[in-house]
């Protein structure tokens, strides 16, 4: 068994199937679980203190806290519709309740708040999609909380990576703390395939090989990647989703290319 790579478990008495802490993973800044509810199922949580983003994978829900109460809000029935989702940022400090309105996915990506932003709504229309790459490397992007949109900590974003494609390639590393060159950023990978039954690969290297692991991965299963290179592909037939939360002590995605394999991006 792999030592960065998390499978999903059967609910708890909160729908919770999956959760990476800072404690589970060792390391300072990300944290990420899963929650698989029925209609009318509530939860209860408080941010302490962290930053939230809550995204609904799928289905709908009503979303409150404090004073802010978000009616029935989702478009997205199902991941691979890939419509952009409906999202709330919390700051820390605040306590929310999420209650499904149909059977309903949601992620929690968490990090360290400092209390400089207010809880709001971040509706579909407001999410930037983009393609990056070419050929084989061709994958598809939906910015939930990019660095350009306010936050302490947190980086959300979603990736579709196309049958036989490969994403995150060339493989690049944000590990280093050498702004404006690269920042040093934890990550995490959930990953859903379609069809549910297909899986992908994902390596996670350093450049000394100090840390090296190649992992088969499976729907609803979850990538850690603490520091190097983490490059990921899907197999012909399947088509590949995953969801990235990122943090570290600052908020800015830079990133290096493996040398071996920059030449790719230069040809």
């Amino acid at each position: 068994m792999t030592s960065l790579l998390v499978r999903p478990q059967q609910p708890d008495e909160q729908g919770k199937v999956l959760e990476v802490t800072p404690a589970s993973a060792g390391w300072h800044h990300v944290g990420f679980r899963v929650h698989k509810l029925a209609k009318g199922q509530r939860i209860e949580g408080h941010t302490g203190d962290r930053e939230h983003c809550l995204v609904l994978l799928s289905g709908k829900a009503t979303v409150s806290s404090g004073e802010h109460r978000w009616e029935d809000i989702g478009e997205r029935m199902d991941i691979f519709e890939k419509v952009p989702p409906y999202a709330v940022y919390l700051p820390n400090g605040v306590g929310f309740e999420v209650e499904a309105t149909t059977d309903m996915e949601l992620a929690v990506c968490s990090a360290p708040g400092h209390g400089n932003h207010g809880l709001r709504l971040i509706t579909p229309d407001k999410i930037k999609r983009s393609t990056r790459g070419t050929g084989t490397n061709t994958r598809h992007i939906q910015d939930v909380l990019p660095d350009s949109e306010p936050a302490d900590s947190l980086l959300v974003v979603e990736v579709y990576t196309p049958a036989g494609h490969w994403s995150s390639y060339p493989p690049h590393k944000h590990d280093v703390d050498n702004l404006p060159q690269e920042s040093s950023l934890e990550e995490t990978y959930y990953h859903r395939l379609n069809p549910s039954q297909g899986f992908a690969f994902q390596r996670v290297y350093t450049d000394d090989r100090s840390l090296d692991e190649t992992m088969s991965v499976e729907n609803g299963c979850c990538v850690m990647v603490p520091r190097g290179y983490h490059p990921a592909g899907v197999p012909h037939g399947y088509e590949l989703y995953y969801l990235n939360v990122m943090a570290g002590p600052k908020r800015e995605w830079k990133f290096q290319n493996d040398p071996d394999h920059d030449w790719i991006v230069r040809q």
